[in-house]
């Protein structure tokens, strides 16, 4: 039987250049985004936001200090800046958290008192995230790679590239991400970005990755 999604996975490849001449339907990325939108998270607080920018001159400004970025800037239909949200929305009191249960869960009364426990006890004692604003922006961050995987993967099923991209100087994107997007930097953080497109040339090589059984280990 045929493995649609196993062989979206070896589609999918890191693009360095893509087509600048292909462009991605409205629809189409509109799909993409909703894998994002529907991703799990961990209580469910969906603790992203994305920021595509597609502005000519926006990102000209992000090359300069994208240093992972300087060929797929200039050539990607679609390029995305996902960000993370910060203690000031996560910690279990927060405004976020509240509106979170109340309006888009909206859960009684009643469930919001035991869940809100169960997420205090979560941040305080299980994982302990409260020691430090970073400890609690690096727990979002790594919810937001869900998402990241999710969009990737669901294009990749849909004949559309991708790449993931970290290499960017952080502290001039918390600026950029202030100055140039309006974006509250007490609230946000910049996580990771990823481009969308078309790929200009096939892949030079074939995907390599480790043997299943060096990575697995079975307990029966």
């Amino acid at each position: 039987m045929e493995n649609k999604f196993l062989e979206a996975m070896k589609f999918r490849h890191a693009t360095k250049e893509f087509d600048s001449t292909k462009k991605i339907s409205d629809e189409d990325f509109d799909t993409v985004l909703e894998y994002g939108i529907l991703s799990p998270s961990s209580f469910g607080f969906e603790p992203w936001k994305f920021l595509v920018v597609q502005n000519e001159n926006l990102r000209t400004k992000l090359k300069e200090f994208s240093w992972g970025a300087q060929g797929t800037l200039p050539t990607a239909s679609h390029f995305m800046i996902i960000l993370a949200r910060k203690e000031k929305g996560m910690k279990y009191d927060s405004t976020y958290i509240k509106h979170m249960m109340n309006d888009v869960k909206q859960f009684p009364a009643d469930v919001q008192e035991i869940y809100s426990g169960f997420y205090e006890k979560f941040q305080k004692e299980d994982f302990k995230i409260l020691e430090n604003s970073r400890a609690m922006f690096d727990w979002s961050t790594k919810q937001t790679y869900i998402a990241l995987a999710n969009m990737m993967t669901g294009a990749a099923y849909m004949g559309i590239d991708s790449c993931p991209i970290e290499g960017f100087d952080a502290d001039l994107t918390e600026a950029f991400l202030r100055d140039e997007l309006d974006i509250d930097t007490q609230e946000y953080g910049a996580a990771v970005m990823v481009c969308f497109g078309y790929r200009k040339d096939a892949p030079k090589h074939e995907k390599v990755r480790q043997d299943i059984n060096t990575v697995t280990s079975w307990y029966k």
